[in-house]
């Protein structure tokens, strides 16, 4: 081989040296097609996520109206099933004072109907828990009773209610309103078997 042709096979090889790696990287690099085609998946994807969140914040925004509606109905017609039951004991008062204002009246039929609508109108306390008070004979408590006067007894222990002035009542186990009454005191002879005579128990 003549010094020619040596220089000929290696100008050859050289060149192709170098247009190997040129090739390489085309067919590692893709094209613009291929790149528009990842970037417009990938855009598709953004937005059927978007429309998720934006779907997401309307149901949360609907539950909440709706939550807030109902609280306010709840509040608004909170009393409605109390009402329902208070309205017959409402009519069958009308209906005693029309029997009263009339020419003829049965003091008897009065007195019926009048009871009637009381244990109508207790009845409906009762369903929603407003339980009475009426402590007759039971000892003095601070805690659901409210002392008005004493009264000298001697023939009943002392801090005992003796009369009931006015009823108490509860709903739900707590105490709305004390029942008023009248505890005795004993009187002398209590005092004489140690009772003080004077002095209601505020803590019994």
């Amino acid at each position: 081989m003549t010094d020619m042709e040596k220089d000929l096979n290696e100008s050859i090889e050289s060149e192709q040296a170098d247009e190997a790696p040129e090739q390489a990287g085309d067919e590692a690099a893709p094209d613009h097609q291929e790149l528009t085609g990842l970037l417009e998946d990938e855009r598709a994807k953004a937005d059927e996520n978007w429309n998720k969140v934006m779907h997401l914040q309307a149901e949360l925004e609907n539950v909440r109206k709706r939550n807030a509606r109902d609280l306010e109905n709840a509040h608004k017609f909170a009393l409605e099933k109390i009402a329902l039951e208070l309205l017959p004991v409402r009519d069958s008062m009308e209906l005693g004072i029309q029997a009263a204002s009339g020419e003829q009246v049965d003091p008897e039929k009065l007195m019926e109907g009048a009871e009637l609508t009381l244990k109508m109108l207790s009845s409906a306390l009762e369903k929603f828990e407003i339980i009475a008070v009426d402590p007759g004979g039971e000892k003095f408590n601070p805690e659901l009773h409210q002392a008005m006067s004493t009264q000298a007894v001697t023939d009943i222990p002392n801090n005992t209610v003796v009369t009931v002035v006015q009823k108490g009542y509860t709903l739900n186990g707590r105490l709305i309103r004390p029942a008023l009454v009248i505890v005795s005191t004993g009187g002398q002879e209590a005092a004489q078997n140690g009772g003080s005579g004077q002095q209601i128990d505020e803590q019994a």
